[in-house]
């Protein structure tokens, strides 16, 4: 305070004096005494206040009517080492850094009341999307017929509506295996029903993965209840068709979707780790490509009552461009986890089974590293188009190691760009499929990564990420109480 007294010049010190008074009664976070901020009022906001006043306050400090004595720098003495330092910076309230001085300003400024009323909005509709244009004579650029180039920064906004559009029907597939993960040992599955978030396309056929190890017999008697989590066939995903002509004709051609989860078995685990390279078959064309040994087990083992998830595929799309042809067709490959590892597999077949296969395109969430550079250089010559959705703070994308080499174009999104989302959210966050939807919906260009106007509700990554998020959000989720799906799901108290 002897500082700030020291640089008002006279006639300036009554009307810094007034200014002072009324700031101690306007709950400013420059008083630490006075009340906690009413984030709702309608018409004076406590961020908008605060702002004013420290406008109103530098400026004054910066003020002099007439020519004043120039003071000497202003100094601080280290009690440490014994020196002097001057105090530099273009303002005095520059200096004195007060977002960090009081955090709750910093905290005020995130919770202003566009983001309280965005918030709200957010959590009071669980089903937005951003709009779905004609993609007509550009559906193949959209499908990476030129690599996506020009598309992913700023993210075009068809092009985003479409990679969250993939993205949920991965989610799907994790929801449809949850809900009854068990497989029978002594007969075939049944048909297995998959709601769908796009009711336009329909299911034609159930994918599963068979791992090709066993887990030791003293597994069962350790610990007997484990039950579907040491089966060695599961259920992996599905192949859907579009079936709408209305969509039809808004995407310009008839879409196949091959949808395929993340791990979730023990089994599943332990080829993961299974990170040797082995050779995988080849033409004339291609020089030793390898592939992960754990990742090709799964997609190549048949089990006791199932077919393998390559011949299962292979199959499936064979009988569907039968039934399709003569139309425009389009194969898009999609998964998370493991599932983004299996549709490079997946691509890298069907992309050769038959002389007209129509065109490949994968989109991977949250992927490993698959193969060696020559694997990656088949999945190229093959025209197989690759977007590979990464969180900067994704460590599965980081693996295996460098022998390993990426396929195809990157999107590359931060959990840290989200408001919500705290920055150093743990790995499970990072990778989380609906994590990753909601920051490609918010992510508009690398230089302006997250746009006001996302439509992606925040109702699931709420209820799944609840740790994860800011302490500021999630204590006005629980004042807004506004989502019933919010109470069901566990994330706000009811209502008494």
């Amino acid at each position: 305070m002897q500082i700030i007294n020291s640089t008002i010049p006279a006639q300036n010190l009554s009307r810094f004096q007034v200014r002072r008074s009324s700031f101690k009664y306007q709950m400013s976070p420059l008083n630490p005494s006075a009340a906690k901020i009413s984030y709702f009022r309608p018409a004076t906001a406590a961020v908008d206040g605060t702002r004013r006043h420290l406008a109103n306050l530098d400026k004054l400090l910066k003020k002099t009517d007439t020519p004043a004595k120039v003071e000497p720098e202003p100094v601080f003495k280290d009690p440490n080492k014994g020196s002097v330092m001057p105090i530099k910076g273009k303002g005095l309230l520059e200096g004195l850094n007060l977002a960090r001085i009081w955090p709750e300003m910093r905290a005020a400024e995130d919770m202003s009341p566009r983001n309280l009323n965005r918030l709200q909005r957010l959590l009071s509709k669980t089903v937005e999307y951003s709009p779905r244009n004609a993609l007509g004579r550009r559906w193949r650029e959209y499908h990476g017929c030129n690599d996506w180039s020009g598309l992913l920064d700023p993210l075009d906004e068809n092009l985003r509506r479409e990679v969250v559009r993939y993205g949920e029907f991965v989610q799907s597939a994790y929801h449809s295996f949850h809900s009854n993960p068990a497989m029978s040992l002594n007969e075939a599955p049944l048909p297995r029903h998959v709601a769908l978030p796009d009711k336009s396309y329909k299911v034609t056929k159930s994918l599963y993965a068979t791992s090709s190890v066993g887990l030791p017999g003293w597994v069962d008697e350790v610990a007997p209840d484990l039950g579907w989590m040491t089966q060695r066939s599961s259920w992996m995903g599905y192949v859907a068709v579009c079936d709408d002509r209305r969509e039809i004709a808004r995407m310009g051609r008839r879409d196949i979707v091959i949808a395929l989860r993340g791990t979730a078995t023990c089994l599943e685990w332990a080829e993961n780790v299974r990170a040797q390279l082995t050779n995988i078959p080849t033409d004339t064309n291609s020089s030793d490509p390898k592939v992960e040994c754990g990742f090709l087990s799964l997609y190549k083992t048949a089990g006791a009552h199932v077919k393998s998830l390559s011949e299962s595929v292979v199959e499936e799309i064979r009988r569907l461009m039968e039934i399709y042809k003569g139309e425009t067709l389009s194969i898009s490959v999609t998964g998370h986890s493991l599932g983004a590892a299996l549709a490079l597999l997946v691509a890298d077949e069907i992309s050769v089974c038959s002389p007209t296969v129509p065109p490949v395109a994968v989109f991977s969430f949250g992927g490993p590293r698959v193969g060696n550079t020559a694997f990656a250089n088949r999945i190229t010559s093959r025209n197989v188009k690759v977007l590979r959705i990464v969180n900067s703070q994704d460590l599965i994308t980081q693996v295996p190691p460098v022998t390993y080499s990426h396929v195809g174009t990157e999107l590359r999104v931060e959990t840290k760009m989200s408001p919500y989302l705290k920055p150093n959210a743990d790995v499970a966050c990072c990778h989380d499929l609906e994590a990753y939807l909601h920051l490609v919906d918010g992510f508009l260009s690398s230089k302006c990564p997250f746009r006001a106007n996302a439509k992606r509700s925040l109702v699931r990554l709420v209820h799944d990420q609840r740790g994860n998020m800011k302490k500021l959000y999630m204590r006005k989720v629980k004042d807004l109480s506004l989502n019933p799906e919010l109470q069901m799901l566990g994330c706000l108290p009811s209502p008494s």
